[in-house]
């Protein structure tokens, strides 16, 4: 996992956000009148791209920041949009599929403010039971797929592996199951194949299942897989807590690009995955920026797909960096 430009690009972000009226000190700490709040709820997905926030908690870089931060296990922002858009919840753990689809349907307006992890081989993948006379891609056809959630990452990244494969996505029947009860819809048949990210991918192989197909490569490769979602309104209204949170997710984030054995050691306290599939996982980077040319090839898988009306401006769905 590379740690290219993390820390410049992360004290770059946060001085941006600082920018916004905050009053911050010349060591970054908070200054003058304080922040607007202090008591914040982090929708967070069971995947290994969640780790950032769980060893900033672990860690005691919140409350250094005089943050108290309780978190709430989501599947996708989409299922919790009245608590977004109300500003129940400040932030949230949020694919860049389901970031862009939010902004297209004009139900909020997010930013990307903090990236979380790149895609690399081996992160995500299509996988069947053991058994199965599925092999291939091709196979596929008339077939059911598990994602975690529609019209979202996995949903994206397998529909452009069946066009590679000369399939097109109403070939197949795409349903919507959590990652943690997809072992048992492939077990029991209600499913022929599933989308799994890490650790399920590695508890899926551990219980036998069968990779068909690596979802981050080829018409992929190189694609973004998700970060720390806010909505415009969040971040003009909490410019200080924002700057706060940022510089402690930023230094979660650093420590999980650098040590692996961090994120081995959280993943088990908020997924229902064991320690010893934790370790054995794949991950992708952690790096604090998002390759903007990978970002703009999902954006346009997307628009392609029919999941966007408009083909964004990739750029614009991240805080600015100072400059």
């Amino acid at each position: 996992m590379r740690l290219t430009g993390i820390v410049a690009v992360g004290m770059a972000v946060a001085l941006a956000i600082s920018a916004c009226g905050d009053g911050q000190g010349p060591e970054g700490a908070p200054s003058g009148g304080g922040l607007e709040k202090t008591q914040l709820l982090i929708g967070v997905v069971p995947v290994a791209s969640s780790a950032s926030l769980f060893i900033a908690e672990k860690r005691g870089f919140f409350k250094q920041e005089g943050l108290t931060v309780k978190t709430e296990i989501i599947q996708a922002p989409t299922a919790v949009m009245p608590k977004i858009i109300n500003g129940s919840m400040d932030a949230f753990l949020t694919s860049y599929v389901s970031l862009m689809t939010i902004n297209d349907s004009g139900a909020a307006k997010l930013k990307l403010f903090q990236h979380t992890m790149g895609g690399l081989p081996g992160f995500c993948a299509v996988v069947v039971a053991k058994g199965s006379p599925i092999r291939t891609v091709a196979d596929l056809k008339g077939r059911t797929i598990a994602v975690n959630v529609l019209k979202t990452l996995g949903h994206t990244v397998v529909n452009a592996h069946l066009q590679q494969a000369g399939l097109k996505p109403d070939d197949v029947k795409f349903v919507a199951v959590p990652f943690a009860d997809q072992l048992g819809a492939l077990a029991s048949g209600k499913v022929d194949a599933a989308w799994l990210a890490e650790p399920f991918l590695s508890a899926a192989r551990k219980d036998g299942a069968v990779q068909i197909v690596d979802t981050i490569g080829g018409p992929t490769e190189g694609v973004p897989i998700d970060g720390w979602g806010v909505t415009e309104q969040w971040l003009a209204k909490y410019p200080k807590t924002a700057a706060a949170l940022h510089r402690a997710l930023a230094k979660g984030q650093q420590v999980a690009g650098a040590d692996r054995q961090a994120i081995d050691e959280v993943v088990p306290t908020y997924t229902q995955i064991s320690a010893d599939v934790a370790a054995a996982m794949r991950l992708g980077e952690f790096t604090m920026e998002a390759d903007r040319a990978g970002v703009q090839k999902l954006a346009d898988l997307m628009h392609g797909f029919g999941f966007l009306k408009a083909r964004p401006d990739v750029a614009r769905i991240f805080v600015p960096a100072a400059g």
